[in-house]
């Protein structure tokens, strides 16, 4: 019997995404809009290209370039431009007047200075799913600073859930404020697709790091606010949970390490 996936339609066919973000927030939400079928014309710039390029977390390359670059940006096809200049932009415009999605991970103002954002986006096509991931949004004091995974795992209070109570905070050893951003941002696009298969109207859609990072805490922060704004107590030794106590953890053993959820003591030993 033939494999059902390799005879059916991805659910994305036909998508055509114009993606101008680079690093790892918006790269991640395109790459999942990728796995889905979408056609993925990333735009780089000439001669250096995305910066990912040459962003090494290991000295590992593949066609002499860093391996996260091809991990975070596989099954994308790429278009040179610099976005600068006029004649790159109006091919650049093109491709946007026959995409359905466009994607950008600039800070506040930067679509604005090139002439690129949303309103002006959509006079060259009022169908078009603009979406954005920044830092901390478009308004508010934060808004200029960088938007970058370890700050945001900081500032949000995440990295202060990891480890024990004897410790200081600890980031996680993932950049997750980055593939939270990118997967909310998924999310949103969807819906806006099912919604313009009804309606037939674009979208603007905007999410940030930081409120993806407090969202992602809701259960923490849910107890914090109605538990008179008190601190989680992290246990002392072995924590894998900053409200839930002992056995709960990981535990080294005398041939490597256990990891207990959820038993009930009695019942172990």
């Amino acid at each position: 019997m033939k494999n059902l996936f390799s005879i059916m339609s991805k659910p994305l066919d036909n998508i055509l995404v114009i993606d101008f973000s680079q690093f790892l927030s918006g790269p991640s939400a395109t790459l999942r809009l990728a796995d889905f079928g979408a056609e993925i014309i990333k735009i780089e710039k000439p001669l250096t290209g995305d910066i990912s390029r040459q962003l090494y977390v290991s000295n590992v390359e593949i066609e002499g370039q860093s391996s996260l670059f091809h991990a975070i940006n596989r099954n994308k096809k790429s278009f040179t431009a610099d976005i600068k200049n006029e004649k790159d932009i109006q091919q650049v415009k093109k491709i946007i007047a026959a995409a359905d999605i466009l994607v950008h991970n600039y800070r506040p103002g930067v679509m604005e200075r090139l002439g690129l954002d949303y309103q002006s986006v959509k006079h060259i096509n009022n169908k078009i799913i603009y979406a954005q991931i920044s830092g901390y949004g478009n308004d508010g004091v934060w808004k200029e600073e960088p938007g970058q995974d370890l700050l945001v795992q900081a500032v949000s209070g995440l990295a202060w859930l990891t480890d024990a109570d004897t410790t200081g905070p600890v980031p996680m050893g993932v950049s997750v404020t980055d593939i939270l951003a990118g997967t909310y941002l998924t999310q949103g696009i969807l819906a806006a697709l099912y919604k313009r298969s009804i309606t037939a109207e674009g979208s603007s859609i905007h999410v940030n790091m930081l409120e993806c990072s407090l969202d992602f805490q809701f259960e923490v922060f849910t107890t914090f606010l109605n538990d008179g704004n008190q601190l989680p107590q992290r246990s002392a030794i072995n924590p894998a949970h900053a409200y839930v106590a002992a056995p709960y953890g990981i535990y080294a053993t005398s041939d490597g390490y256990v990891a207990l959820a959820m038993g009930k003591i009695p019942f172990i030993g």
